[in-house]
């Protein structure tokens, strides 16, 4: 993946994989949980996010999570240490952004 900006889609997608390996609709329903809805995947998004991310080695599909009950075509996907690495630089760009918003005083200063 490029060193530009994620969008945030992608972003949010790294973001749900940081703790554990999740499978595609769970992935979304955490985003959206996590961002009270502001934020909203659909499947085609996730998949052609997803396929990115594999390409360039920032996740990569696991069997570790898959239990007996679960159907046979679901796939889990994990973090990989680039895809880490990857959402660290994005929160530390984005972190420096703030900073600067707060500087201009277009937000307020943190407490």
């Amino acid at each position: 993946m490029p060193t530009d900006p994620l969008s945030t889609q992608v972003f949010h997608i790294l973001l749900s994989l940081v703790d554990d390996d999740l499978h595609g609709y769970a992935i979304i329903q955490d985003v959206a949980e996590r961002t009270g809805g502001e934020v909203k995947l659909t499947a085609s998004t996730l998949y052609a996010a997803i396929k990115r991310l594999l390409d360039a080695g920032w996740i990569e599909e696991t069997t570790s999570r898959r239990r007996t009950s679960d159907d046979p075509r679901r796939r889990y996907y994990r973090l990989t240490a680039a895809g880490r690495q990857g959402a660290r630089a994005e929160a530390e760009r984005l972190e420096r952004l703030a900073a600067l918003a707060r500087a201009k005083r277009l937000i307020p200063a943190r407490r």
